[in-house]
């Protein structure tokens, strides 16, 4: 077999590679596993599987090689998830286990966990090996350098800024220790070398007179008769510094106009002692690169030793998707197989076949990896231009063209600098580190990022076989749709581009949904070459996204071919020309047909201002060239919060107890758990229909494929089918399916692998059935659920007659997906007797999952315990929906006996959970001529999907949040839930609340603007004051919002930067900014009285350590940490004394779900309840044996027969409310803030930028500050994806989801949020009137509206652009506030000329659907 490949030596069958150091040899390794199943099999499981499509980053790993072009080590960030392990041969891998463990992390990980970087904890691995990665090859990075790093990270958590903040910590020299400089030494100030912190003067070296100090945790206990100052203030010395008692870090102070005096900023104080207290990094300690791999790659090994060799490997499994893995090591070995195996799959970064395994299931049973080729890697230069080898790297690619644009400059290397600009847009650094030239273009993707450019550029391809080689122009070689002029046998080896003569103008542009890590929606190259008369002698405009593959615009080039450039003729004939070459039909596969359209011209457009410009010619449009491109600015950020000096714990800025195990990748979830021996895993079986009878399911095939134990149906469940509050969906449907997606049948097998291929393997038999997709259609169709609500005050009728203006209109805002980055997963295991089941799940609702279960299995409920250690992620979408998937594995476990495990898929989670709901609000309002709102009458309809869920409880806070800050005299909402052939729409960060304030904050506008009055004058004018009653009957007392508009108003210096986005609005043609100012009230309660009850179990052993189960789950938002800190403080004890290990059942009984921003108010009041009783019956011990140590005074109280554990619950005194008579206490209390937000919209794209963002929020006495400045982050960016980009898509044609993953679905990155993020805590606020825990409030949901802030200004600068076009006509914008929504709504001549007519649309639908 071997000898026919003609390799130069015997083929290998087996690979070698270092891991954290250590050698590892695989014989035979498996074709199909990829290095992340690898390492999770070795029990590595730091690294995380978030996507399996290489879009987030959990999985990032550094992998090391020795590169023998370069002779250096070369280190990359790389997804673990998309890299076939047989490609690791000759390499070093390094994962988050291998910088080191929580006793003792490496500076990164110390510095993201300390700086409050991790909450879920989830992608904080990745983020860790990113940053790593940077620093291995750069260990004096410049912040904008670490923004660029994380392009490939994502996170749901924390808003990106603690992320940030403790990344650039290692950014030049950054707060002069700690940091390598240049050369790679490290700089350490005079103080830090003394022993102090780094700041000049530092108070550790100053005399002071001795303090008594204790250090527990970040809580320090004090002697009362000392001076707290510094102790309180976050200081460096803990009071042991100079005689004033103010340490070094608290003399920056802030004016205070809470307080009205000087105060300090503790979050800044804070900062500087956690940075203080920093290990230096010495970037010399790392681990090195083995050296024999050095010696490896360059062929020098001994006799004795390995030796690099090609290799051949032929899997041991007849069912393996590659069948055949060949490595060869040079060009006539690659030549002389694609011969033999002209069909095999030739491999690089496997960045794209990796994705059509992952999303197409398509499988590649010959393999060829080419990685491995020097010839394939060889960079030439002649004079003429530059050739490059078609297997480097796109990183490597990218540091070429720097050095030939740094070489030959501007002129000649114009084509290069076109390639560079858009390289830097191509997918992510992990992708562009293993992804090459050759992937890209040979391809022939029509949204292909180079392709365009190369085609612009004239590039030349060398073609390569045993029959020779061969030169074809690009434009030659892509002849259609994935096709190309390649022959069987043939290899791209090299591409050449021509150095750029005189007056000849190179540019590419790319537009996508989000600015890093997002495919093309329209992506160009253009080029332009003019005589000295400036007539075009050349010209090319070459486009992907606008047909089935790369296409150049040939009418529009002709055009512009001996016109005369900068005419404004010359312009119109090449637009004009354009628009009618590169026409899209309404139903374009693809969608956005009229936006892309639009942005063919508006580029081409951009190209000619700038163009004209480079090439000085005078034109309107050159005077403008400055608008037509942006640079990014590196984004900073401040927090505000005042000491907290009458506690000792709570209230602290406590870093997150778990975020030291989550950042080395200790922390344990539940998919982290080892298998159980004879473990079963779970694999879907989907509906491909959305609404259909089944006719038959035939599992014939399936259970044929080896390792397939069971298949599961509606029929092997023991107990009740139906589940939830109105028993109205099936855990497993016995004859309908109800949406395209839904699982039908389980497939139980022997691993993931095997159980998802059988479930593809299931045939299903349906008969459709008419269904309904979206809310309009609902309406239409009369599509509702039963259940109505409504609240009505006042006479709604005689307030509009009395107004002076009544408007009609209507709000809508989309669906959102939760995006956690942990998947659903569930672990079930039976005990043998009785009925007993564990379940492991991730779930905020983990009482409810054992109810279910319970139910399912036929059993009481006492024999099911649902654990909950850590969820990785929920935002509600945990609540209901985690609930089916354990009731899964569950059913697995029952009906085989043997532990089942199960863990979706990012597509499976995304097609078969809930999202936020959809909203539409139909609304009539009559107001004064100066803005104020008289009466309103607004009927909502939210999309509940197919099944009841949670949306009548969504729709109910919906409806009570439709005033949101707004004094009405008179109101009339009613809501409806719209049943669809969806998902089940469920429970979501804010849960209606922010949808219902959405749709009035809208409505504002559209009176604004009819009124001619700026919308933030007609909020103002409206407020609530002390006293005021919501329409639900409820009077608003510690009312903060007007003091927090004023406040902030002038603080962020509101009314100036009107009048200067206004003054550069005037002066800018292209780009536009808008400011928004927005308020929010968010009421805080279960809805449902009974949920409003929490309980704790509380245990001290004799060794003096304490044990707390509580009924909440942590899933980031660090509400272990802040039971932990009440426990303490209500005990007097240091935190690390306390422990909560998990959430179980089984110690913490029939609880409410984690949810509603109530978990810290009614677990926290439990533990609090506990411990006071516990601390009761410690006293007198504590009292008799004073100075002991408590673990003393514990073992004395238990040889005293005194009762060691308590239990704590709490009930919220006071709810109820009854919605037929409007009475009663709806809510608790209300969380209150106000922002505002400015930003750049580039007009001619609907690309911007969020230039500022300033918050204030009051959360009363917060538990603590830190962590709760990191929920409100967090929020407002969930919420700034929810109304500019999350946009949740379904097909016209099938109703299939099509936002199914990161590729298609776009969450903010690092590079979306604020360029300035001002974030500060309202201090001094009277909070008697609240009797919750230590006069805190809950703030995990209450911020995310303040993200709408963002789309409010966009609204603005796009009513700025269309002041400037005279256009008049009423501006209606939806949520969210995309590109495309934004580009579209300007409506200039560009925009207006995409416009498909109204004939040309009848019978068709869009390609894809908002619903």
């Amino acid at each position: 077999m071997y000898s026919s490949t003609n390799f130069a030596a015997p083929p290998g069958s087996s690979i070698l590679f270092y891991l954290n150091g250590q050698r590892i040899v695989v014989d035979h390794p498996d074709l199909d596993m990829t290095l992340l199943q690898y390492l999770r099999s070795t029990g590595l499981t730091g690294t995380k599987l978030g996507c399996g499509e290489g879009g987030c980053g959990a999985c990032t790993v550094m992998v090391s090689r020795y590169d023998t072009d370069e002779s250096r080590v070369i280190h990359a960030s790389v997804n673990a998830c998309l890299c076939p392990l047989v490609t690791i041969d000759g390499k070093h891998v390094i994962t988050v286990e291998g910088l080191r463990m929580s006793a003792k992390p490496h500076p990164v990980q110390e510095r993201i966990a300390l700086l409050h970087g991790s909450q879920c904890g989830f992608c904080t691995p990745g983020f860790v090996m990113s940053l790593y990665t940077l620093l291995r090859n750069k260990p004096n990075p410049t912040e904008h350098e670490i923004e660029e790093c994380f392009d490939g990270n994502l996170c749901r958590c924390t808003g990106y800024r603690p992320i940030l903040d403790a990344a650039k910590t290692f950014a030049d020299m950054a707060w002069k220790q700690g940091t390598a400089a240049a050369d790679g030494s490290i700089y350490v100030s005079e103080s830090k070398a003394k022993g102090g912190c780094g700041i000049d003067g530092c108070c550790r070296l100053q005399k002071s007179s001795e303090a008594v100090v204790t250090s527990f945790g970040s809580a320090i206990v004090h002697d009362p008769t000392k001076s707290p100052t510094s102790i309180a203030n976050g200081g460096c010395c803990n009071g042991s510094g100079s005689d004033s008692g103010s340490c070094c870090k608290a003399r920056k102070q802030h004016d205070s106009p809470q307080a009205g005096c000087k105060a300090v900023n503790q979050a800044e104080a804070d900062k500087a002692a956690v940075i203080s207290r920093f290990q230096r990094y010495d970037p010399t300690q790392e681990l090195i690169f083995p050296p024999f791999l050095i010696r490896y790659a360059k062929r020098t090994t001994n006799d004795s030793e390995p030796q690099l060799r090609p290799l051949d490997i032929t899997s041991t499994d007849a069912h393996s998707w590659c069948q055949r893995y060949i490595r060869p090591l040079t060009l006539s070995e690659l030549l002389a197989a694609l011969e033999q195996h002209p069909d095999a799959k030739l491999v690089a970064g496997n960045s794209r076949l990796g994705m059509q395994v992952k999303l197409k299931r398509s499988k590649f049973p010959m393999q060829i990896y080419v990685n491995d080729i020097p010839e394939l890697r060889q960079i030439s230069e002649t004079s003429s231009g530059v050739t490059f080898g078609a297997n480097i790297t796109l990183a490597k690619f990218e540091r070429a063209l720097d050095s030939f644009v740094a070489k030959y400059g501007a002129q000649q290397t114009q084509s290069l600098a076109a390639l560079r600009e858009n390289l830097r847009h191509i997918a992510n650094s992990q992708i562009r580190n293993v992804a090459t030239i050759a992937g890209n273009i040979v391809t022939a993707s029509p949204i292909s990022d180079l392709n365009p450019v190369f085609l612009a550029a004239g590039a030349i391809l060398t073609l390569a076989s045993t029959g020779g080689e061969r030169r074809v122009p690009i434009s030659e070689f892509i002849l259609g749709y994935q096709r190309t002029a390649m022959l069987p046998g043939e290899v791209l080896v090299s591409v050449s581009v021509l150095f750029n003569k005189e007056g000849e103008v190179v540019r590419a542009f790319k537009q996508a949904k989000r600015k890093v890590n997002d495919i093309a929606i329209v992506t160009c190259g253009f080029r332009v070459r003019v005589d000295e008369n400036r007539r075009v002698v050349d010209a090319a405009f070459a486009y992907g996204g606008v047909a089935s593959t790369t296409v150049l615009a040939h009418a529009a080039a002709s055009a512009a071919i001996g016109s005369t450039w900068g005419d404004r003729a010359a312009l119109d004939c090449v637009l004009g020309a354009c628009q009618q070459e590169l026409q899209l039909d309404y139903a374009a596969q693809g969608g956005m047909a009229e936006y892309r359209m639009a942005l063919t011209t508006s580029f081409l457009f951009k190209f000619w201002g700038i163009s004209c410009n480079v090439l000085r010619i005078t034109c309107t449009e050159s005077m403008f060239a400055h608008e037509l491109s942006e640079e990014r600015v590196v984004s900073k950020a401040r927090q505000e919060y005042a000491p907290v000096e009458d506690r000792v714990i709570v209230g602290k800025g406590v870093a997150h107890l778990a975020a030291l195990k989550q950042v080395t990748g200790e922390a344990r979830y539940v998919d982290d758990m080892p298998e159980l021996a004879g473990e079963l895993h779970v694999g879907l079986v989907l509906s491909t229909r959305v609404h259909a009878r089944i006719l038959g399911i035939n599992a014939e095939k399936a259970l044929s494929l080896p390792g397939v134990v069971r298949v599961l149906t509606a029929r092997d469940v023991p107990g009740e089918n139906h589940w939830n509050i109105f028993k109205d969906e099936e855990i497993l449907p016995a004859d309908t399916v109800f949406y395209y997606g839904q699982p039908l049948a389980l497939i139980l097998a022997a691993t993931q692998r095997i159980a998802q291929e059988a479930a593809r393997l299931v045939s299903v038999t349906y008969k459709d059935l008419p269904a309904v997709l979206s809310i309009r259609d609902a309406i239409a169709q009369s599509s509702f659920y039963d259940e109505t609500c409504q609240l009505i005050n006042g006479d709604v009728d005689t307030a509009l007659t009395a107004a002076d203006l009544v408007l009609e209109g209507e709000s809508y805002c989309g669906a959102q997906e939760h995006f956690y980055l942990e998947t659903m997963v569930a672990i079930a295991v039976p005990k043998g007797e009785d009925g007993e089941l564990e379940v492991f799940a991730s779930t905020q609702n983990p009482t409810e999952a054992q109810m279910v279960i319970a139910q399912v299995l036929g059993v009481p409920a006492s024999r099911v315990v649902c654990r909950v250690k850590r969820i990785g992620g929920g935002f509600g979408g945990k609540d209901a929906r985690s609930i089916p998937i354990a009731a899964f594995a569950a059913l697995g476990a029952h009906n085989t006996g043997r532990s089942v495990r199960i863990a979706l898929g990012r597509d499976e989670d995304m097609q078969t959970s809930g999202q936020r709901h959809p909203f539409l609000g139909k609304w009539t309002v009559g107001v004064t001529k100066e803005g104020r709102i008289l009466g309103m009458r607004m009927q909502i309809y939210n999309n509940g999907g197919f099944s009841h869920d949670m949306s009548v409880g969504v729709l109910e806070h919906a409806t009570a949040h439709l005033d949101n800050c707004y004094r009405m005299s008179a109101t009339d909402f009613l809501g409806r839930v719209c049943r669809t052939n969806t998902q089940s729409k469920t429970a979501f960060r804010g849960f209606g609340a922010c949808q219902g304030m959405f749709l009035t904050e809208s409505m504002l506008c559209e009176v604004a603007d009819r009124l001619g009055l700026s919308v933030e004058a007609v909020r103002e004018i409206n407020l609530y004051q002390h006293g005021d009653a919501t329409p639900f009957n409820q009077k608003l007392v510690g009312w903060n919002v007007p003091r927090m508009w004023t406040q902030l108003k002038a603080k962020a210096k509101y009314d100036e930067r009107r009048q200067a986005v206004d003054e550069f609005n005037s002066q800018s043609i292209h780009r536009k900014r808008g400011l928004a100012m927005l308020p929010t009230k968010f009421g805080i309660s279960f809805e449902v009285k009974h949920l409003n009850q929490g309980m704790a179990l509380v245990h001290v052993y004799m060794d003096g350590s304490v044990l707390v189960a509580h009924g909440g789950t942590e899933m980031g938002q660090g509400l272990h940490t802040k039971m932990a800190m009440v426990a303490a403080e209500t005990l007097e004890l240091p935190l690390e004394s306390i422990f909560i290990s998990e959430t179980a059942t089984n110690t913490a009984a029939n609880t409410s779900p984690t949810a509603a921003s109530v978990s810290s108010d009614l677990n926290g009041y439990a533990v609090y309840n506990a411990c006071k009783e516990l601390a009761d019956r410690l006293r007198p011990y504590r009292q008799r044996m004073a100075g002991e140590s408590f673990a003393a005074i514990a073992k004395a109280a238990y040889l005293d027969c005194c009762n060691l554990t308590a239990t704590g619950h709490y009930c919220t005194p006071d709810i109820g409310y009854d919605w037929a008579k409007n009475e009663g206490l709806l809510y608790f209390y209300f969380t209150q803030g106000v922002a505002i937000a400015e930003v750049e919209l580039d007009t001619l794209t609907g690309t911007h930028s969020t230039l500022r963002v300033d918050i204030i929020m009051d959360i009363g006495r917060s538990l603590n500050k830190a962590l709760d400045i990191g929920q409100i982050e967090g929020a407002f960016a969930q919420g700034q994806g929810w109304t500019t980009m999350e946009e949740f898509l379904h097909s016209s044609s099938t109703g299939q989801t099509f936002t199914t993953g990161p590729s298609s679905y776009k969450i903010p990155s690092a590079m979306d949020i604020p360029r300035d993020f001002r974030v500060e805590l309202l201090e001094g606020a009277d909070t008697s009137a609240l009797k919750t825990i230590f006069s805190s409030k809950g703030v995990g949901e209450p911020p995310l509206f303040l993200g709408a802030s963002v789309f409010f200004a966009l609204r603005d600068a796009v009513l700025a652009k269309r002041r400037q076009l005279g256009v008049t006509a009423p501006l209606h914008m939806e949520s969210p506030a995309t590109p495309e929504t934004l580009r579209m709504a300007c409506e200039d001549r560009l925009a207006l000329m995409a416009r498909i007519p109204q004939d040309l649309r009848e019978g068709k639908a869009p390609f894809v659907i908002r619903i």
